[in-house]
Formats: structure tokens, C-alpha cells, sequence
């Protein structure tokens, strides 16, 4: 089985009531919101990685205002040819606030529109959990940096 680890950075990002989103695919090609951010570079810093991705998949440049917390999830995928792959997905969410740019969708990448929702529209869009577990992280601010999930562990 071939293991696969990916570090992103995420940013939650609210005004006025409502959170800053970048709508994505999920594997049966349906559209799905999720946090602006992504992949780190080889090499790159985290809080680096979080400032570009804002920027390119939603238009606005961001000032970091904290670290609210790290979010570490693992699922098994079929690839190609019948691979399993045992992905480790580590997710550092950071707390932004814009401070330039004006709100454009990305283009070419891997989202295709972004937008402001109000807060408690989110629970009613079909998202990704880590929409939840950030906007966990953004309210209870927990001491030690995560969410400690309800039920049984994601896999």
C-alpha cells in the first residue's frame, strides 16, 4: 500500500457574520465549499502557503491574526489500476482577516468560485468537514490547538 502525507494551511476568515469560502469538487465531481487554502510548497512556510492560497483562490491578500489550531485526518482511497493509497492529511487553520484585494474566483485551479456565507447558513451547504472543524477551532479556541472528533475516527 503506498502511504501519501500532505501539509496544508487553511484560513478561517469572518466579517460581519460570514465566512469567507472557495467552493471545490469532491471525487464524484460534485461541488462542494470548503476553507480558502491548500498544499504546502517544498520548502515553503505554513503561514506562507496560507497567504497564497487566499489570495489565489479568492481575489483578497490576508494579515494572519493567529493559529487556531492543527487538524490531522486519514483515509484509505482506490487508485489507479486497484492501488490503495493510505493518505495522512495534517491541516493547519489559521485565523485571517482581509486587508487588500477585491473577491474574484480562481481560475485553473482547484476551486471555481468564491463567496461570504453567513454563519449560520453553513450547517445547510454541503461542505467538507473541515469547514466544521474550523469554524470549531475559530469559536472554542481550544488550549491545545484541535478538535477531538465525537465519534469514530475518519478512514
Amino acid at each position: 500500500m503506498r502511504t501519501r502525507l500532505r501539509v496544508a494551511a487553511y484560513a478561517i476568515c469572518v466579517r460581519d457574520g460570514r465566512l469567507l469560502l472557495a467552493r471545490g469538487w469532491a471525487p464524484d465531481g460534485t461541488p462542494e465549499w470548503t476553507l480558502p487554502g491548500g498544499g504546502m510548497e517544498h520548502g515553503e512556510d505554513p503561514h506562507d502557503t496560507v497567504v497564497r492560497e487566499v489570495e489565489e483562490e479568492t481575489g483578497y491578500r490576508i494579515e494572519v491574526t493567529g493559529l487556531l489550531g492543527v487538524d490531522s485526518i486519514r483515509r484509505r482511497f482506490r487508485r489507479g489500476f486497484g492501488r490503495t493509497v493510505d493518505h495522512h492529511g495534517v491541516r493547519l487553520v489559521y485565523e485571517g482577516r482581509v486587508v487588500g484585494g477585491d473577491l474574484r474566483n480562481e481560475i485553473g485551479g482547484s476551486t471555481d468560485l468564491a463567496a461570504w456565507q453567513d454563519t449560520a447558513a453553513v450547517p445547510g451547504l454541503r461542505r467538507v468537514g473541515l469547514v466544521d472543524t474550523g469554524l470549531a477551532l475559530w469559536r472554542e479556541r481550544p488550549a491545545a490547538g484541535r478538535i477531538v472528533p465525537a465519534g469514530p475516527p475518519e478512514g
